[in-house]
């Protein structure tokens, strides 16, 4: 841990920079640290899971590299997810997919999941003191290998899928009832076409149809909260996704469900950034996946880019950072694991902090019509002394200052990690 001077000098110089610029600091770091981040646990094993069930990985989805180490048992997982959690400030949340439950080395297919297979990650998240969110998983299963789920032509395979998502909703409401903080669980399904469809009017009125099934049964609110979530594209879904932004937007505003924006899931140059203030016009939460796509939805690890700069700015500026629900969703195997979770999630606090410690004056000169000192001033809070209270907050939350946390990542590599070879 750094010195206790920090405290003294360069964030008692910082803190003063922004008074007199109309920043309270000590509000902004005490808002920071009500805002939580659900980390994927799929980053731990490379989309893996623990089904036995002998899958490949499908739906588009591609994992690169062989860093050693991968967790290989929901006990390795969760403890490099503690490990991680350790060096990252402030109290979090675990995304789970359905493919994660403890099957006691027998075949339960996906259609047949329940809430007790996942007992042991509620009992730990509620030892942790996190929340959890989950997923149905869609993807990587014999009965989406033509790259169809819950649009498919065969009603037999539809009403597998919609089992499966109307079983992961029970998960999650069980999960969101025994930790007392509600779960979203998303539904995001590969569907489309890899060459150009002579329909596809059809395919999606079959997917609203299943989606209007999945969630037939009312769940508490309090208990679980239902998310839905588009896709430009993917790999074998070139031509034609048929869960497509406009599919699902009119999807969540027609029935009032959280409509997921991924970073990764559209155009290269197009910014979920613009999104958030425009949807939440229309739907009372939203979920964020937040991710970095390179040329396509390729998910590296979130680093701090104009991009996430300009996201995180988005959810301070609303007013009402806890309506959007805020999730990660990246996995990369060419680096150490944990150290993808830490960095990731680090550099989206920072982004946050940065945004809550936006200097008054901006806003009031966009009030004035003063579009000159607008800019001039968003120009020079780029240099403000901000680094120092991100300092300063990890200090203060018990964890390692700057880049401090390496040292300990890679010392539990050479302890733990470079053992399960």
């Amino acid at each position: 841990m750094p010195s206790k001077r920090l405290a003294g000098s360069s964030f008692t110089l910082a803190r003063k920079r922004y008074t007199d610029l109309g920043v309270d600091v000590d509000r902004a770091l005490k808002a920071l640290a009500k805002i939580p981040v659900s980390l994927h646990c799929w980053q731990g094993d490379d989309v893996g899971g623990f089904e036995n069930l002998g899958n490949t990985l499908s739906g588009g989805i591609a994992v690169t590299g062989n860093h050693p180490g991968k967790a290989r048992t929901p006990d390795e997982l969760r403890m490099d997810l503690e490990k991680a959690l350790s060096l990252i400030p402030g109290t979090h949340r675990l995304n789970l997919h359905a493919m994660y439950g403890e099957f006691g080395g027998k075949k339960v297919d996906r259609d047949e999941i329940e809430p007790s297979l996942f007992r042991n990650w509620i009992a730990w998240a509620k030892e942790n003191g996190l929340g959890l969110d989950f997923n149905p998983t869609c993807f990587s299963h014999p009965k989406a290998a033509d790259g169809f789920t819950l649009s498919h032509r065969d009603k037999s395979i539809r009403r597998f899928w919609i089992e499966h998502c109307r079983r992961s909703r029970e998960i999650g409401a069980a999960m969101g009832r025994a930790l007392g903080t509600p779960c979203v669980t998303n539904v995001w399904i590969p569907d489309g076409f890899k060459d150009t469809p002579a329909d596809r009017q059809a395919p999606r009125e079959r997917l609203a149809a299943a989606l209007d099934e999945v969630f037939k049964k009312p769940l508490p609110a309090k208990h679980n909260l239902d998310a839905v979530e588009p896709k430009l594209f993917g790999i074998g879904a070139e031509s034609c996704t048929v869960g497509s932004h406009e599919f699902y937007l009119g999807y969540a505003i027609t029935r009032c469900k959280l409509l997921c924006l991924d970073a990764g899931h559209f155009h290269p140059t197009e910014s979920i950034a613009d999104k958030i203030s425009s949807v939440l016009l229309y739907l009372p939460e939203i979920l964020l996946h937040v991710s970095r796509g390179v040329r396509w939805d390729s998910d590296h690890v979130v680093t701090f880019t104009d991009e996430l700069q300009a996201i995180a700015r988005e959810i301070i500026a609303t007013g009402r950072p806890e309506r959007v629900r805020i999730g990660l969703d990246y996995f990369d195997a060419s680096i150490n694991r944990i150290a993808a979770w830490v960095i990731g999630t680090r550099n989206l606090l920072r982004a946050l902090l940065l945004a809550l410690l936006e200097p008054p004056a901006i806003r009031a000169a966009e009030l004035a019509g003063d579009n000159t000192a607008r800019l001039a001033l968003q120009e020079e809070s780029k240099s403000l002394p901000f680094d120092a209270v991100w300092d300063y907050y990890c200090e203060t939350k018990g964890v390692p200052v700057s880049g401090a946390w390496l040292t300990e990542v890679r010392k539990y590599e050479a302890d733990v990690l470079l053992n399960r070879r």
